[in-house]
């Protein structure tokens, strides 16, 4: 079942083009990377989707509900981790978290069961009564994916989700969301190569705001499961617009 649909998004800023005629798709039971160096056009997908960006041109929809037409039942089927993910330093972490839910219509009871639950899964019970803004970055980081599992929502857009964590933290989520997709579509940008190797079913790679290739892991792969060179020079620097073969 797809629960992420774009057709030909485009989108920009003044003269320049961030994203141009973008055209994807996200499975249940699936994490699709979505691949670039920076500036490649990632953050302003992912925020069109999330309903913060609105496209000037194309179609998107989450869980079968438009991100435009219908932007709030859009939103509320789906769980967005933002990059560099930053602000309500002033509230503590269960604060962070009621708000969160209570944002989300989780009122009461259902609210603080959401919280606890979320609490325990992402191992932030020991840093509930602290204000977020006293966080090393990859305590921030756990905190802000908290929030968006709260609702527990079929879809999550994830932008750079390991991005300020330490070693043991990134093998720990990795381990998470790969348990979270069994029954969830998982859109996760990254320009981590190695985390692309070992998350990702379907790789979507982004250049100068275009998608020069889309294919599942493995046609972009050798026998060892490692990225083709091409592939990863792409991703790590800027180059010329240019589609791959698959």
């Amino acid at each position: 079942m797809t629960l992420i649909d774009t057709h030909d998004l485009s989108k920009s800023f003044g003269t320049h083009k961030a994203v141009s005629n973008v055209s994807f798709s996200v499975a249940t039971s699936s994490i699709v990377g979505l691949l670039g160096s920076n500036g490649a056009g990632k953050s302003t997908t992912m925020r069109i989707l999330a309903g913060c960006l609105r496209p000037d041109e194309g179609r998107a929809s989450v869980a079968g509900c438009d991100v435009v037409k219908d932007r709030i039942e859009a939103q509320r089927a789906l769980g967005y981790l933002p990059e560099a993910a930053n602000g309500f330093s002033s509230l503590t972490v269960a604060e962070f978290l009621s708000f969160a839910a209570e944002a989300r219509g989780l009122l009461g009871g259902a609210g603080r069961r959401a919280v606890a639950r979320v609490t325990e899964t992402l191992g932030l019970g020991g840093a509930c009564d602290r204000q977020l803004g006293t966080l090393s970055k990859g305590w921030r980081q756990r905190a802000w994916l908290a929030q968006a599992l709260v609702h527990e929502p079929p879809v999550l857009l994830l932008d750079e989700p390991t991005d300020g964590l330490d070693p043991k933290q990134k093998v720990d989520l990795r381990a998470l969301l790969k348990r979270l997709a069994q029954d969830r579509a998982i859109l996760m940008s990254t320009h981590i190569v190695e985390e692309a190797e070992e998350l990702c079913d379907r790789l979507v790679v982004m250049n100068a705001g275009r998608v020069v290739a889309d294919a599942a892991k493995g046609e972009l792969s050798d026998a060892a499961g490692r990225l083709a060179p091409a592939l990863i020079a792409l991703i790590s620097e800027r180059s010329p617009t240019e589609s791959i073969a698959v």
